[in-house]
């Protein structure tokens, strides 16, 4: 994953693509932030599934932007917020509907044979172990509450 941002940051620089140059800095960037830290406590660099939470948080954190500038009626950085968005997501693993994220849920909570509430946590975890940066977890932690009340 880490080539393939790299190889499309070469061709929008080619193309003279600002906004995509920039985004794909930023990816860059985070992704290095990673591995720095990674060394730091020992840990391997970066793996694919590593990059996809990295771009997942990254994704957020501009819908809470735009959000924001949206209220103050800031809407030209609005959009700049949700071009960086898409670019964004062009890198992400195809994301999960809502049947796809039931069903996920379903066959977690059967392998680790959670009877209630109290195993809300672990069922969570082995989802975000197992489905990293593929599923909203809100909406997973909303369905697997349910699946277990």
């Amino acid at each position: 994953m880490r080539d393939t941002i790299a190889g499309a940051l070469n061709t929008a620089i080619k193309s003279q693509d600002k906004r995509r140059v920039s985004t794909l800095r930023l990816i860059m960037a985070a992704i290095k932030d990673r591995d720095i830290v990674n060394r730091g406590i020992g840990k391997d660099p970066v793996s694919g599934d590593e990059i996809s939470v990295i771009l997942a948080k990254m994704i957020k954190q501009r819908e809470e932007s735009a959000k924001m500038y949206e209220e103050g009626n800031r809407l030209e950085l609005a959009e700049q917020e949700r071009e960086e968005i898409e670019i964004i997501r062009d890198f992400m693993p195809k994301q999960f509907c809502e049947s796809d994220i039931r069903n996920a849920c379903t066959q977690v909570i059967g392998e680790i044979g959670a009877g209630g509430l109290r195993d809300m946590g672990k069922c969570m975890n082995a989802l975000k172990e197992k489905y990293a940066g593929q599923m909203d977890f809100s909406k997973a932690s909303g369905i697997v509450k349910e699946i277990l009340q």
